[in-house]
């Protein structure tokens, strides 16, 4: 089996430009603010090429920079800065940056933002083991048993945390929505 290393097949511009997305959204949705979620993408990637690791499989690396960023996020939000910030700053910087500016005009577009933003907001009232397992089952379309190699536990564990987090998410969308199917 052939393993992958930073002098493989792709330099580490073109990880960064495969990967930055993906640890920029995980590390968004732990943490809620932009700032904090471009630190960690930048810690991330100095880890990744600090380290010089070979990977037995793409999935590997995939996984390696997953937990990665979890590890990150925890850090930074159990900062003392973090801890004493006040929530209402954290607001103010959720926009979801791939979405175009509500003022483009378009009514659908607008709609859908907002939509994304009131799920977004929803997610981010979850305890943070629920907040990790939403987004990579929903918004990074891993599966049950990626996500347990990626953070860690075991797969029954995280179908406990899907299912807990559905329950707690179901009667916050459905007031939002009222009466739209939610999950």
């Amino acid at each position: 089996m052939q393993t992958l290393s930073l002098c493989a097949a792709e330099s580490f511009e073109e990880v960064m430009e495969l990967y930055m997305p993906m640890v920029y959204r995980i590390a968004l949705s732990r943490l809620g603010d932009r700032s904090d979620a471009e630190d960690v993408t930048q810690d991330v990637f100095l880890r990744y090429f600090r380290t010089g690791m070979t990977y037995n499989s793409e999935e590997h690396r995939k996984a390696w920079l997953i937990r990665c960023t979890v590890n990150c996020a925890i850090n930074t939000a159990s900062s003392a800065w973090n801890r004493h910030k006040a929530s209402g700053e954290m607001l103010e910087n959720s926009a979801d940056p791939d979405e175009e500016p509500a003022d483009s005009g378009c009514e659908a577009q607008f709609e859908k933002t907002e939509r994304r933003l009131t799920v977004l907001n929803a997610v981010k009232k979850l305890p943070e083991k629920y907040r990790t397992v939403i987004h990579l089952f929903y918004f990074e379309d891993m599966s049950v048993a990626q996500i347990s190699e990626a953070t860690g536990d075991g797969v029954s564990t995280v179908k406990s945390q899907l299912s807990r987090a559905r329950k707690l998410l179901k009667p916050i969308l459905s007031a939002e929505f009222s009466g739209e199917v939610v999950f």
